[in-house]
């Protein structure tokens, strides 16, 4: 009985740093764009290579 007196105030003070933190997350916007990230994915943006990739390629032809 006596190990309550310990594990609800911790309890407690846990939850109270989890509403904090989603709280905070709320308030910096980390919730604004819930499907843009799942939409990003479908598309393709494959059109441009990379400036690495084009001089890797470049080099390979001389041999």
């Amino acid at each position: 009985m006596s190990g309550l007196l310990y594990l609800i105030p911790i309890a407690l003070l846990l939850g109270f740093l989890g509403l904090l933190g989603f709280l905070w997350a709320l308030r910096s916007g980390q919730f604004d764009d819930l499907d843009g990230a799942a939409e990003r994915i479908l598309f393709d943006d494959d059109d441009e290579e990379p400036a690495e990739d084009n001089e890797a390629r470049k080099g390979e032809g001389r041999e």
